[in-house]
């Protein structure tokens, strides 16, 4: 039986999250997660750290529903002021649906070079880049040795065959009324996940591996179709195709 080792929520886009033992799952995901994002402002784009890469020298903790940012250094990242002074850059920090539309992303087609940028508008609601993915999910068999920071996936199953789960309704839960997904697409991988955060170092052999054994991708992505808590320890069910 597949279940949950691990649940991971990241209150800022791009920014380094916290691990916790439990959490709500509503209709944008995991409670708080893609939350907020950072704006720059003179593009309007949202920063990730495919453009930004050191987003990833921090992290964020929900603290009453307000993120808190802490830098590797230990720095506390109070207020658009100090992110600006950080970054190096006029930016501000945005709470998701605050307007109708979504953000706007950027990513390079050629990762290795770090050209052909393209953009994207992601969904309203929260700081997700797929309109089809609002909670992911990876296996321990196909995180390997790799550290899941690296993904900023949301949820760790122990075993493997997620893949398998595309297209699947999956039900969380043993008692049969925990939260129910939708898994509508395998997650495509980007520069970002050979960028180096703390404790990890820069390893383009992530993603030459990722695109050449895994076909560019790795976790799946999934719409929340039931809301409810999922917990470390709760079983894993596939209960049919998606509608």
């Amino acid at each position: 039986m597949t279940s949950i080792t691990a649940i991971w929520r990241f209150p800022v886009k791009s920014v380094g999250g916290e691990q916790l033992e439990s959490a709500a799952v509503g209709p944008l995901g995991v409670e708080g997660d893609r939350a907020f994002g950072i704006l720059d402002v003179e593009t309007g784009n949202v920063l990730t750290a495919r453009r930004s890469p050191e987003l990833l020298m921090a992290t964020a903790r929900l603290v009453d529903g307000t993120p808190v940012i802490t830098t590797d250094a230990g720095e506390q990242l109070d207020g658009d002021a100090a992110l600006s002074a950080w970054l190096g850059r006029p930016v501000e920090l945005r709470a998701a649906g605050e307007s109708d539309t979504g953000g706007t992303y950027e990513n390079p087609m050629n990762a290795e070079e770090e050209t052909e940028w393209v953009s994207w508008t992601g969904p309203a609601g929260a700081w997700h880049d797929s309109r089809v993915s609002r909670v992911s999910l990876v296996s321990a068999a196909s995180l390997g040795d790799w550290d899941i920071r690296r993904f900023r996936t949301n949820v760790a199953v122990d075993g493997a065959g997620e893949d398998a789960w595309v297209g699947q309704r999956v039900r969380i839960g043993a008692d049969g009324v925990g939260p129910v997904l939708s898994v509508a697409k395998q997650i495509d991988r980007c520069v970002m996940v050979s960028r180096p955060q703390p404790g990890l170092d820069k390893d383009l052999d992530v993603l030459r591996t990722i695109n050449r054994e895994r076909a560019s991708c790795l976790s799946v992505g999934a719409l929340v179709e039931r809301e409810g808590r999922i917990a470390v320890g709760d079983a894993i069910d596939v209960i049919g195709p998606a509608a």
